[in-house]
């Protein structure tokens, strides 16, 4: 059986597919399984132990290139294409429900093409199978409901346990394909820095929506806390240096800048070693809860039902507005992060390392 996942970004989104990825396996024991993935997530899941195929888009430098005349990226999409038309799928599930992943399930050749009762962007119009989306549950156990529904239908015998199992809340297995490579390159990380394993605060102050930003001065404020009253050092994560210098420039300790500095595998191997991730909703944050690091979690516009860091031991802070969850990416006040308080996350941090005691 050739299986097919299509599901291109983003960070988060592509850890929320690693359990269903996982109970795929277990269902299809002998199937070839591969995934389309954007580039950007890609090393997420290059080497996964569960994959046979690991299909990368180029997408956004393609259209990049192409606006600048460069004729050179239509010979990349073309070979794209081919390698996704080289093999004839039984099933393509498409995780994304967007025009960008309806237009590979389009180009896919397959019997069956699953996908959400949905129509946004137009993603349904190329299905042949589809199953409702229930947006009151988190997207991890939304998307396991592709799971639940094959155990339904590809399995004559079907019984509950078999679901129950695969699916059930708590069993959820999130594996990142992190090697040695990784440990050596953290390790010496830490060691450089003077740092032990355990005895740090790993700090994600980035996200992609502006809305879902914590102020600087916060951050800066909680780290100088961290530091003296739970003397952990603090370790900045994120996108670009710069972005940390900021909070840094207000701080009156010293913190270590690790941004730009670790792939997306380093990144996990690092949050594993971390006491305590502060995070804001973001790709990283999905990755420490993936790899079962204490988050405590910033909450603005979004809703940690629905995207909240995933399993028991996290803490969500968050100023609970009655316009929150609003979904915005603009907003002219962004009051429901500037109503977070230092106290509450410094707080939040110090019960995440008292239930480690």
């Amino acid at each position: 059986m050739n299986i097919l996942i299509v599901k291109l970004s983003a960070i988060g989104d592509v850890v929320h597919i690693l359990p269903s990825l996982s109970a795929l396996r277990k269902l299809y024991p002998h199937a070839h399984i591969a995934w389309v993935i954007e580039e950007a997530a890609s090393d997420l899941i290059k080497g996964h132990p569960y994959l046979d195929r690991v299909i990368v888009s180029r997408r956004k430098r393609w259209v990049q290139e192409l606006k600048r005349g460069q004729l050179s990226a239509l010979k990349e999409i073309m070979e794209f294409i081919r390698t996704l038309r080289s093999i004839r799928y039984d099933l393509v599930i498409d995780f994304h429900g967007l025009l960008k992943s309806s237009l590979i399930v389009f180009l896919a050749r397959a019997k069956r093409k699953l996908g959400y009762k949905s129509m946004q962007e137009l993603s349904g119009l190329f299905l042949n199978e589809k199953i409702p989306e229930d947006m009151n549950k988190h997207a991890v156990c939304r998307y396991l409901d592709f799971v639940s529904h094959l155990c339904r239908t590809d399995f004559t015998e079907y019984k509950e346990a078999l679901e129950l199992e695969y699916c059930e809340e708590g069993r959820a297995e999130f594996l990142i394909p992190v090697g040695e490579r990784e440990e050596k390159k953290i390790a010496g990380l830490l060691e450089s820095k003077g740092v032990a394993v355990k005895k740090f605060v790993a700090v994600n102050p980035v996200a992609l929506w502006v809305t879902k930003l914590w102020d600087d001065e916060s951050f800066a404020r909680l780290c100088d806390l961290i530091l003296h009253e739970y003397n952990l050092p603090v370790i900045f994560t994120g996108t670009e240096k710069k972005e940390i210098r900021r909070i840094q420039a207000y701080m009156k300790t010293t913190a270590i800048n690790l941004a730009g500095e670790t792939s997306l595998r380093e990144l996990a191997c690092l949050y594993r070693q971390a006491a305590v991730v502060v995070t804001t909703d973001s790709g990283p944050m999905h990755i420490a809860a993936a790899v079962g690091a204490p988050v405590a979690a910033l909450f603005g516009p979004t809703d940690p039902l629905r995207t909240g860091p995933y399993g028991k031991g996290h803490r969500v802070i968050r100023s609970n507005l009655s316009c929150s969850p609003c979904f915005l990416k603009k907003c002219p006040t962004r009051e429901c992060m500037h109503q977070i308080s230092v106290d509450e996350v410094f707080h939040a941090v110090g019960d995440l390392l008292m239930a480690q005691k």
